[in-house]
């Protein structure tokens, strides 16, 4: 008879009700750690590479996305002309220029 009375007391029991917010807390930390790990650095990176291709002139040395090496002889709107060789120009998309060659 005494398993009987533990099995009707064990089924009224409630647990405790936890706030709905500490089952966001673990969204809202992951959501944090992503943002300083990989969206801000990469913000961050977008706006240098778009500050760099906006001081683009001429006769500056630059490398494109592909790897190739060359000077700009001229730049349209979105197309910029390269000189890869002495009689060798080649034209490429403002966009795939990832970085300026560096000044001795």
């Amino acid at each position: 008879m005494s398993n009987v009375a533990f099995a009707q007391g064990a089924a009224q029991a409630s647990p405790a009700q936890q706030s709905p917010l500490v089952g966001l807390a673990p969204v809202a930390l992951i959501f944090v750690v992503f943002y300083f790990l990989l969206i801000r650095p990469q913000k961050k990176q977008q706006q240098e590479h778009a500050k760099m291709l906006g001081e683009l002139k001429k006769n500056d040395e630059v490398i494109t996305s592909g790897g190739m090496y060359g000077t700009i002889v001229n730049m349209q709107d979105d197309i910029v002309t390269l000189r890869v060789d002495e009689n060798t120009r080649i034209k490429v998309q403002k966009s795939s220029i990832s970085k300026m060659k560096k000044k001795a």
